[in-house]
């Protein structure tokens, strides 16, 4: 005969029992038997009601993910010619977008023969990330994908929560 550690209704250890004795006090109080602990030895089965515990289970999903705050990342695009007027353009955008929470990934893009050129894009990267130190911290530090440049900028957590509470 197979042994199980029995849990009841009221969530009190039983002990180990057999496998039909639990199986019959579990009809005996109209509930299920529900095997919580198939690895342990003995296994370790509890008396409960099995629809009400997956609605529960349902019920804080759908909280958690009602709490769950969604990042969204905003892009920008540069080439290692965007002269410095433009530049401003793009640091003022992303400086707005930390101050609201969101997080800012710079693209460097290389054309032909730009790409042998790369310090021109760390510089540009760098700059920025110099110029954004206030807001936003660096996530991604700027690297290589195929032929462009990412470097990736989060909220300064200070700022956020300044910006929230206003």
């Amino acid at each position: 005969m197979r042994e199980v550690r029995l849990i009841d209704d009221s969530n009190t250890n039983i002990g180990v029992v057999n496998f039909h004795y639990a199986q019959e006090r579990a009809d005996d109080v109209g509930l299920d038997l529900v095997e919580v602990a198939p690895n342990a030895e003995p296994p370790v089965c509890r008396i409960m009601d099995y629809g009400k515990f997956q609605y529960e289970q349902r019920r804080k999903e759908r909280k958690s993910k009602k709490n769950q705050v969604k990042v969204t990342v905003k892009e920008i695009q540069l080439r290692p010619k965007t002269d410095e007027y433009h530049l401003r353009f793009d640091i003022k955008r992303a400086e707005k977008w930390l101050l609201e929470g969101k997080k800012v990934k710079f693209r460097v893009r290389f054309r032909g023969r730009e790409i042998t050129h790369q310090h021109i894009g760390r510089e540009r990267l760098s700059k920025i990330e110099d110029e954004l130190k206030d807001v936003g911290v660096v996530e991604q530090r700027p690297n290589m994908e195929g032929r462009d440049m990412l470097m990736i900028l989060a909220p300064n957590k200070d700022i956020r929560q300044a910006s929230e509470k206003q």
